[in-house]
């Protein structure tokens, strides 16, 4: 049998095993120890190893990073069969099969190919500028209770994702969603010929990754390739700058068109009219007699919910399934939004919760143990898991598979809600708890001792995990400071692209990264290969080496006091004058230390001068215990072309001196001087390593590369009471807050105590509610702010953007007439950190 993903089966098929993978792939041995090894799971990131023993990891190679680079993370881990695309050394990887290839991600999608020509079933690809998650996600929530269904997990539509979601497959899936998603030319067809879909679904045309392409209709038509082979395709009418284009496509590739509108004038197999009413919308088919409800009343989510309506018709017309088709109808009104993200939020007692309630299936199970694991943080990890209802598998098989996740993941407290799992609660370790309903469980609560864990929630609907996620979470200030980490690795990559090969990257986490919060930043560059990192004063590297960082970390500005701490954990301290270096000789009394030389070139702030070097030079020959890591210096005006002839003397200077120490020393030295700004405009200055600081953190300050970066932070949050005044009444402190007719003015939860500067008042800055600005009115207090909410339909208990997407962290430094540097480090460490990955 083909085994996939460790537990799904395939006709009376061989399993796979690493020679077939061979073959497929065209590949070569350049080691073989086990040419039957068992394939079960495809790996292609060190974080998401849960099965390693039957695991093949694909080493890929991008524009951001390779995965050549990880194959010794991978091998420590326990994987033992490599897919790899250059030469390697064989030696350390004793035990490993090793196929060579000549594109590893050519390879994985010819894998995938031949798993899903295995299939006979139909598959529907579903792909469009925006939406297609959702899509697949409500027709995954509408048929679930009547099909086996195989569907891409979260948003795993890439030339990478794809094959990856193909490779779920198996006998038991009755009917296939996935979607496909394209940034550039001559991507879809190879994404067609790995799915293979018999039905489509095209939802729209948009904006996004158009700068991959001429014009719109270049995209359209490759958009339009997934489809060529497939014999009936959804889309709607209602973009009539496309509909000649769609209909000449059908007619040319002999497809049957079921098309939906909602204007009777369109051609349109469907004719769909919609009604909103307070927090629902109806959308009626006259023709087919049919009416169905949906809890939206945006836009976007009618077009999504009109969009799988259109495709449950087709089912029923084509009768591929016998579908209970009012069955499926009637669901449409419990559609719940997609979560496109993992959260994690603080709790009470030093816990963290991961709330991914509402989205139970087996496969974002895997995804979210992953993040899990990822984020682990050195705490205990607990698992609150509801029933998983169609997984496709019987009962006693599906909890032999939680329970193997569960050992695979290192879970050290497992609780399961549900009769499934009540039942069958021997086939888990000992230590676990067990409630039939998620109201016992309640019962049970406070008896349960939550502290120092990282608890994951994941249960079905009905369960309503939302009450048990308002026990966990701690009830602090409702103001967040939200970090998109997937943004930080993009703006990671963004500069690693810039450098040199042999360059290396310290990044700065000092002040608290920047205000985001320094672990989770710091683990998300360590797993990115970051080679440095760098912190401003001791105890902000003791909290990381407490963390589990391993990584090398500099201390820019270290104490007398902090002496005893740098050595006990590893810290490298700049040392910028002989008075310093002195405490450090002495603290150390013999015991090997590195330190970082830094020299002034003309900032004239810290460092030694050139008639200083002498004798810094002798002292460090007289202690041989001493080491030196790196000689840096710092520019003063990188950022600015009219100080470009004095930066360039900066460099110089640096270089002149710098030598002086290299030379001297018998060992590899590593120089660096270039800050964010300094790598986009002094690519020829980059020596050995570039200290990458606010870059990171989606602001470049010589913006040349800002669209290539991503905002990281969102401050937001919420409206705690909305009153209305009057022209005769004020507002606010200092009565500086008036109006001049009658007036709606919201009380936001967060204050300059929070970090919202002062000068922000009376009209100066704005938050976005509900998309449009509402200025704010008034002083800024302590705790809280006042804006005019006036023109704009809100209620208490929406949220207020202070800076995100808009307005930009950059705007509001502009009105500030600062810099974002400090912007986000003024943000207080009473505002919750909430970070999360896609």
């Amino acid at each position: 049998m083909i085994i996939v993903n460790g537990n799904n089966y395939l006709g009376n098929m061989d399993t796979y095993h690493i020679n077939n993978i061979a073959s497929a792939c065209n590949g070569e041995w350049l080691q073989m120890v086990n040419n039957i090894a068992p394939i079960e799971h495809l790996v292609i990131d060190t974080r998401k190893i849960v099965f390693a023993n039957t695991s093949l990891f694909f080493a890929l190679h991008t524009n951001k990073n390779d995965g050549h680079n990880y194959i010794k993370t991978a091998y420590e881990a326990g994987i033992r069969n490599f897919v790899v695309s250059t030469a390697i050394d064989v030696k350390p990887l004793v035990h490993a099969n090793i196929i060579k290839v000549a594109d590893t991600l050519k390879a994985l999608q010819q894998l995938a190919t031949l798993h899903r020509s295995q299939f006979v079933l139909p598959v529907t690809a579903i792909t469009g500028s925006n939406g297609k998650t959702i899509i697949k996600d409500w027709l995954f929530q509408l048929l679930r209770f009547q099909l086996t269904i195989c569907k891409s997990p979260k948003s795993y539509n890439s030339q990478v994702g794809v094959p990856l979601s193909i490779w779920q497959l198996n006998a038991q899936h009755e009917l296939a969603l996935f979607e496909a998603g394209i940034s550039e030319r001559n991507e879809m067809e190879l994404l067609a010929n790995i799915i293979h879909p018999t039905l489509g679904i095209f939802n729209n045309l948009g904006n996004a990754h158009s700068e991959g392409f001429t014009d719109e209709t270049e995209k359209l038509k490759e958009k339009l390739l997934l489809f060529q082979h497939v014999k009936n395709l959804v889309f709607s009418c209602n973009q009539t700058a496309i509909n000649s284009h769609l209909f000449e496509f059908v007619k040319q590739h002999h497809i049957k068109a079921f098309s939906w509108s909602s204007s009777k004038q369109a051609e349109a197999y469907y004719q769909f009219t919609t009604d909103t009413v307070g927090k629902h919308t109806q959308i009626v088919c006259e023709a087919k007699n049919i009416t169905v409800q949906i809890p939206f009343t945006d836009e976007a989510s009618i077009w999504n919910a009109c969009t799988c309506l259109a495709y449950l018709l087709m089912l029923d017309e084509l009768k591929l399934f016998a579908l209970d088709l009012p069955s499926v109808l009637n669901k449409f009104s419990e559609l719940q939004a997609v979560e496109m993200r993992l959260q994690l939020k603080e709790a009470n007692n030093n816990c963290i919760v991961i709330n991914d309630s509402y989205n139970n299936d087996l496969d974002s199970l895997k995804i979210a143990l992953h993040f899990l694991q990822y984020q682990g943080n050195g705490l205990q990890k607990t698992l609150i898991l509801s029933d998983i209802y169609q997984s496709g598998f019987a009962n006693e098989t599906l909890c032999k598979l939680v329970a193997e996740l569960i050992k695979a993941n290192s879970i050290t407290k497992f609780i399961a809600i549900g009769d499934v799992f009540y039942q069958y609660q021997h086939l888990f370790p000992n230590q676990s708890l067990f409630y039939v309903t998620t109201q016992q469980f309640m019962e049970s609560f406070s008896t349960l001792n939550f502290e120092n864990e990282i608890i994951l929630l994941k249960g079905a609907r009905q369960f309503e995990f939302e009450k048990i996620n308002a026990l966990l979470e701690k009830r602090v200030h409702e103001t967040v400071f939200e970090i998109n980490l997937n943004a930080l690795t993009n703006n990671f990559n963004a500069y690693r692209k810039l450098l040199g090969n042999k360059v290396k990257i310290m990044a700065m986490v000092k002040a608290f990264s920047y205000g985001t919060g320094s672990y989770e930043i710091a683990k998300t560059l360590v797993f990115n290969q970051v080679d440095y990192l760098a912190v401003a004063y001791a105890d902000e590297g003791v909290v990381l080496r407490k963390a589990g960082i391993n990584t090398p970390i500099m201390v820019m500005n270290p104490e007398k006091s902090s002496m005893d701490l740098l050595l006990k954990y590893n810290l490298e301290p700049a040392i910028y004058n002989v008075a310093i270096l002195q405490e450090l000789i002495n603290a150390a009394n013999g015991q090997e230390v590195g330190l970082h030389i830094e020299l002034d070139s003309g900032m004239k702030r810290l460092g030694f001068d050139a008639n200083q070097i002498a004798g810094l030079l002798l002292i460090l020959s007289n202690n041989k215990n001493i080491q030196v890591k790196s000689v840096m210096s710092h520019l003063a005006a990188s950022e600015a072309a009219e100080h470009d002839t004095f930066t360039l003397q900066q460099i110089d200077k640096f270089d002149t001196l710098s030598k002086q120490i290299v030379d001297h020393f018998p060992y590899a030295i590593l120089r660096h001087c270039l800050n964010s700004a300094g790598i986009v405009r002094f690519k020829k200055a980059q020596f050995d390593m570039v200290r990458l600081g606010v870059g990171l953190y989606g602001i470049d300050p010589a913006f040349e590369i800002q669209n290539q970066l991503q905002q990281i932070g969102t401050l937001k949050t919420v409206i705690s009471q909305i009153r209305h005044i009057e022209p005769s009444e004020s507002i606010g402190y200092g009565r500086k807050g008036v109006v001049t007719k009658p007036s709606r003015i919201a009380i936001v939860a967060i204050g300059y105590a929070d970090g919202l500067d002062r000068k922000l008042s009376n009209g100066v800055g704005y938050m976005l509610v509900n998309n449009k600005q509402a200025p704010i009115i008034g002083n800024i207090c302590m705790d809280m702010t006042m804006i005019d909410v006036t023109e704009i339909d809100c209620q208490e208990g929406d949220e207020a953007i202070v800076f995100g997407a808009n307005p930009t962290i950059t705007q509001v430094a502009e009105k500030l007439q600062t810099i974002p540097y400090e912007i986000l480090t003024s943000i207080s460490q009473r505002v919750k950190r909430v970070y999360y990955a896609e």
